[in-house]
């Protein structure tokens, strides 16, 4: 009955540490994604024909302000723009073409205020959709030891490629969720390398490995 009560205790102690582990890789999942909503929503902010001067519509863009006190740099977004950039290239290796490509985005889809909305909620739906569909491509693949890094990449870099051209899907809700990939994607004019650089520090992520080297 002791070592019973004992290996009981154990397996508690085990079930503990896992789901602790879980709750950091859900953090520093979202701690990224957050990020990304501060680029954006400063990015937003920053852009003149937009007139966005209250920062109370943009949360996340508030938060980070408040947090860091990020001062104002002639208009709401600059200077945190800048701040967001410099966090997305020391903490997660994504340079000054993944964030060009995400201006470019916003340019092409928001032409005025009442666009805003509408570019987040794609975004957001591009995302989940990327994620789930490569998670269920790659399986195996994402328990790759963390070290054989151009592995990784390359996995993801012709998952990507499957996504955006592969039409003989054996799933039809992976099929569906790759055609409404594609269609957001056509809207925000992004490309594959944009696509698999903003996957990999999620991916990297979640398999509890560090982002940069």
């Amino acid at each position: 009955m002791r070592n019973n009560i004992d290996y009981m205790g154990l397996l508690d102690k085990l079930t503990k540490k896992r789901e602790e582990q879980q709750e950091k890789v859900q953090a520093r999942e979202e701690e990224f994604l957050s990020l990304i909503r501060v680029y954006l929503q400063a990015a937003v902010a920053a852009e003149p024909k937009l007139g966005i001067a209250n920062i109370n519509m943009l949360p996340d863009l508030r938060d980070f302000k408040r947090a860091l006190k990020v001062p104002t740099q002639g208009r709401l977004g600059i200077g945190e723009k800048a701040a967001a950039k410099k966090l997305l290239n020391s903490q997660y290796g994504l340079n000054e073409a993944f964030c060009k490509d995400l201006d470019k985005s916003i340019n092409r889809m928001c032409h005025k205020q009442t666009d805003v909305q509408a570019y987040f909620f794609c975004f957001q739906n591009f995302t989940n959709d990327l994620l789930t569909v490569l998670t269920n491509q790659l399986q195996w693949k994402l328990r790759i030891p963390s070290f054989f890094r151009k592995l990784i990449r390359s996995s993801i870099n012709d998952a990507v490629n499957d996504i955006m051209t592969k039409n003989d899907w054996s799933a039809p809700d992976v099929f569906q969720a790759c055609q409404r990939i594609r269609k957001n994607v056509g809207k925000m004019g992004v490309s594959q390398k944009w696509m698999a650089d903003y996957a990999f520090p999620i991916l990297m992520i979640a398999k509890g490995s560090k982002v940069t080297n």
